[in-house]
């Protein structure tokens, strides 16, 4: 089994997604069971950016990854990042943003998914997101991770190819024990903020920063439940005395 997220900039405005456009790509996500994904969610809005992430068997992972596609597609108030989607390499452009991790069969899929946006492509979104991911790798209870930042076009099964102008990543890790959640969370958040000019935000917030930055949201997706981590996880960073 496999979690697959893909995020997209579908958003009529460069700051936020409409509560909206949020319902009614909530209201797609059954389509996803109906295909064959275990589970599936809307887990994360960072300014304008949404991204649904599904565990799915992986001989269900192509029909599944174009499912969600098809709900991105069908929700669009500006088709943005899935315009950017080609048959072949040399034609693929700004597009979607992908990840995917492997699930060890033996337990419950558990997972944390870290999304940023953009406002003007920033160039070291790259660098921080494979940041959050090298954070990640080698902890304990971290099964795998998804969504390291490479040079050339991606191939995304099911779906096509984005080049590597796609500029807000997704980043992912699946979990096997639920009590790392937190532990896991925290290394790959303060990885990705001490990075320069990246903030993170609470699920849903528009990009209200200074061009020249980043936003960060961080979610974890645990039995089928997904929780915005940013409130909890900001409150234990809080000096006490």
């Amino acid at each position: 089994m496999k979690l697959t997220s893909i995020g997209a900039d579908i958003s009529n405005n460069d700051v936020s997604c409409s509560s909206k456009l949020v319902r009614n790509v909530e209201e797609d996500i059954s389509q996803l069971i109906e295909v064959g994904a275990f589970e599936a969610a809307l887990t994360n809005v960072t300014g304008d950016d949404l991204v649904i992430s599904a565990f799915v068997p992986d001989e269900k992972l192509e029909k599944v990854n174009a499912a969600i596609v098809d709900i991105l597609r069908e929700n669009a108030e500006n088709l943005g990042d899935v315009g950017g989607i080609s048959s072949s390499p040399q034609d693929a452009g700004e597009g979607v943003s992908y990840a995917e991790a492997n699930i060890r069969q033996d337990r419950y899929p558990d997972a944390i998914i870290v999304a940023f946006d953009t406002y003007g492509g920033e160039s070291f979104v790259g660098k921080v997101a494979n940041s959050v991911i090298q954070a990640a790798q080698g902890m304990n209870n971290v099964t795998d991770t998804g969504g390291a930042i490479t040079d050339g076009a991606r191939h995304i099964p099911g779906v096509g190819y984005v080049s590597d102008k796609t500029d807000d990543p997704v980043v992912v890790a699946t979990i096997e024990d639920i009590e790392s959640i937190g532990i896991v969370a925290g290394a790959m958040m303060g990885a990705a903020l001490g990075n320069k000019n990246v903030y993170l935000v609470k699920r849903g917030t528009p990009s209200h920063v200074i061009p020249g930055s980043v936003i960060m949201s961080i979610s974890a997706y645990m039995n089928g439940n997904v929780m915005d981590l940013a409130v909890p996880l900001s409150k234990r960073m809080q000096i006490l005395g």
